[in-house]
C-alpha cells in the first residue's frame, strides 16, 4: 500500500477513540442532544429513555418546535432547553414554567447549550445552522457524536483541525461511517487498502432515464429501507447522499480519495466494508435502524442493549451487490469530482444541492434537474473564484451563502419544468 502522508495519519485518532468518555456521577454519562426533535435526536432520546441507569440529559435543542422540545425536556428531565428561533421563546418558557428546566433561545443560547459540561454531545442539527454549535461542542475536548454532514462536507479541514486541537473524540453517527469505525477500530492505518460504503440504490435503482424523467416528490420520498427526513430521503434517491458520505469518509478516516468506493447493496444489511492488504475484507452487518450507530456513538467502547431487530441471515436469504450507475445518477459523480477538486467545491456542491432538492419538493424542478442545477452552480462558482479553500468558518459560511444565491439565480433564470 502506498505511503500515507502526514495529513492522513492525523485523522485516525479522532475517528478512533482509545477509551471511554468519563462517566457522570454514579456511572452515568451526561448527554446533550442538539436537534432533539429531529429523527436522529428522537432516536437518541429513545435509547436514553430506555437506559436511565447509563445516561442523564444535560441540554436539548430544537429549531422552532417549542411544545415538542418542552415535552422532551420534561420527559428526560433536562437541565436546559433551547430553541434556535427566538420568536418562539415565550412559548417555550410558558411550557416549562414551574418545572425547574431552564429555557433559552437564539444563536448564542445554542452555543451555550453545546458548551455545557457533558460527556457526549449528539450533534444532530441539520444544515449549515449546525456548524457553529457543533464546533462549540468540539472545543470542549470531550466526545461529539457527529450527525451533521455539513461539518465535514463544507468545513472538513477546519473542523478536523478543531477536533485534533481540542483532543475531541469524534464518533460518526451515519450508519456507513459507524460501520467503518467499528471495522477499523484498533487497526494499523497502513494495513487497509480500501473502504467501501454501501447504499440501497434508492427507490429508482432499476428505473430507466425515461422513467426518471417523470419521478414525483411523493415517489422519491418512499425509501425502500430507512425512515428519514425529507431532504436526506431525496438525496438517497439521487445518490447524492452516497457522494456526501464519500466526502465525509475522506475527512473521518486516514484514506486518500482513490481508496474510497461505493457499491449498491439493495438489502442494506452490510453498511460498509474494509479491504485489508492481506486480502481480507471485513464488514459490519445490522438491520437498518439508526439506533444501532447512535448506540455505538453514545456508549463506546461498551456495547449497550438496543431494541433493534436482530439479523436472521436465513430469513434474508441472499445479499446482492452492483456498481452504481453514474450515467443515470449523476449526483454521485459530481460529489466525487468535488472531493477531487477540494477547496470549497464540496461546500458549493452541498449548498446547491439543498436549493435543488427544495425546488424539486416544491414542484419547481424535475428529478433529473437536481444534479443539473448543482453542476451548473459549481461551474459558475468556479468562474467566480468561489472554490478556493476558506481560511476560517466565516469564509465557509460566506461561500455557502454565495453558492445558494448562485443556485437560486440559475433556478429563477429559466423555466425548468
Amino acid at each position: 500500500m502506498p505511503q500515507m502522508n502526514a495529513k492522513m495519519r492525523q485523522v485516525a485518532p479522532a475517528a478512533r477513540p482509545a477509551g471511554p468518555a468519563p462517566l457522570a456521577g454514579p456511572g452515568r454519562r451526561r448527554i446533550t442532544v442538539l436537534g432533539a426533535t429531529g429523527s436522529v435526536g428522537k432516536s437518541t432520546l429513545d435509547l436514553i429513555g430506555r437506559n436511565p441507569h447509563l445516561f442523564e440529559v444535560v441540554a436539548l435543542s430544537a429549531n422552532r418546535d417549542a411544545k415538542g422540545l418542552a415535552e422532551l425536556a420534561l420527559l428526560h428531565r433536562a437541565q436546559l432547553a433551547v430553541l434556535a428561533d427566538e420568536s418562539r421563546y415565550a412559548e417555550l418558557k410558558d411550557h416549562l414554567a414551574g418545572t425547574g428546566i431552564e429555557a433559552a433561545a437564539g444563536a448564542a443560547a445554542l452555543i451555550d447549550a453545546a458548551s455545557r459540561p457533558a460527556d457526549c454531545v449528539m450533534a444532530g442539527i441539520i444544515g449549515a445552522a449546525g456548524l457553529r454549535p457543533t464546533l462549540a461542542a468540539v472545543s470542549q475536548g470531550r466526545r461529539v457524536a457527529l450527525a451533521n454532514k455539513e461539518c465535514l462536507v463544507c468545513a472538513g479541514k477546519i473542523f478536523m483541525q478543531a477536533v485534533h486541537g481540542a483532543g475531541t473524540e469524534l464518533m460518526p453517527v451515519d450508519s456507513e461511517h459507524s460501520a467503518v469505525f467499528q471495522v477499523l477500530a484498533g487497526a494499523d492505518p497502513e494495513a487497509f487498502e480500501r473502504i467501501v460504503l454501501t447504499g440501497s440504490g434508492g427507490p429508482f435503482r432499476t428505473w430507466s432515464l425515461a422513467q426518471l424523467e417523470r419521478v414525483t416528490p411523493e415517489q422519491a420520498l418512499q425509501h425502500p429501507n430507512w425512515s428519514m427526513g425529507r431532504k436526506i430521503t431525496i438525496d438517497s434517491a439521487t445518490l447524492m447522499n452516497k457522494g456526501l458520505e464519500l466526502i465525509e469518509a475522506y475527512h473521518l478516516f486516514p484514506v486518500r480519495a482513490d481508496q474510497l468506493d461505493v457499491v449498491v447493496h439493495p438489502q442494506q444489511i452490510i453498511h460498509a466494508l474494509v479491504a485489508y492488504r492481506d486480502g481480507s475484507m471485513l464488514a459490519q452487518l445490522a438491520c437498518p435502524d439508526m439506533r444501532t450507530p447512535i448506540a455505538i456513538s453514545l456508549a463506546w467502547p461498551m456495547r449497550m442493549a438496543t431494541p433493534t431487530k436482530r439479523l436472521d441471515l436465513t430469513e434474508i436469504g441472499q445479499f446482492t451487490f452492483e456498481r452504481p450507475d453514474e450515467a443515470r445518477f449523476k449526483a454521485l459523480g459530481l460529489a466525487r469530482q468535488a472531493l477531487a477538486n477540494g477547496g470549497m467545491a464540496p461546500a458549493v456542491l452541498n449548498a446547491a444541492n439543498e436549493v435543488a432538492v427544495e425546488a424539486f419538493l416544491t414542484g419547481r424542478l424535475k428529478f433529473l434537474h437536481i444534479p443539473q442545477l448543482v453542476a451548473e452552480t459549481l461551474e459558475m462558482a468556479d468562474g467566480r473564484g468561489l472554490l478556493a479553500e476558506a481560511g476560517d468558518l466565516g469564509g465557509v459560511l460566506a461561500t455557502d451563502a454565495a453558492a445558494r444565491e448562485l443556485a437560486l439565480f440559475l433556478l429563477n433564470g429559466r423555466a425548468w419544468i
